[in-house]
C-alpha cells in the first residue's frame, strides 16, 4: 500500500522557519522524483520544489528560491522541505508528491497534506 505522510506543519510567525517531512512507503522511493506543492486558501495547487530521484538536481518556484530547500534521504525514504523567512503568502496546505514514468505508465502519488499558517 502506497503511503506519503507529511508532517512538520504548524503555526509560525512571519520570518520564522519550518521543516516539513514526507515519509514514503509502499513503493521504491529512490526511483521517484519527489516534489512539494502548496495550495493557498481558495487557490489552485502550485509546485514549490522538486528533487530528482538521486537528489542530484533540484528546482524551485520563483517564490521559493533563496528561502526554501528541498532534500531527500533515500535510505530513510523521506523528503524534506526546509522553509525559512516565511511570509503570510506561504500559508496553506503543503502536499508531497511522488512521480515516476516508465515506458508503459506514469505513477503519481500524493500525501494528505500538512497545514502551514504564517501569522504576525
Amino acid at each position: 500500500q502506497v503511503q506519503l505522510v507529511e508532517s512538520g506543519g504548524g503555526l509560525v510567525q512571519i520570518g520564522g522557519s519550518l521543516r516539513l517531512s514526507c515519509a514514503a512507503s509502499g513503493f521504491t522511493f529512490s526511483r521517484y522524483v519527489m516534489s512539494w506543492y502548496h495550495q493557498a486558501p481558495g487557490k489552485e495547487r502550485e509546485l514549490v520544489a522538486v528533487i530528482s530521484s538521486n537528489g542530484g538536481s533540484t528546482n524551485y518556484a520563483d517564490s521559493a528560491k533563496g528561502r526554501f530547500t528541498i532534500s531527500r534521504d533515500n535510505g530513510e525514504n523521506t523528503v524534506y522541505l526546509q522553509m525559512n523567512s516565511l511570509k503570510p503568502d506561504d500559508t496553506g496546505v503543503y502536499y508531497c508528491n511522488a512521480k515516476m514514468r516508465n515506458s508503459y505508465k506514469e505513477y503519481d502519488y500524493w500525501g494528505q497534506g500538512t497545514q502551514v499558517t504564517v501569522s504576525s
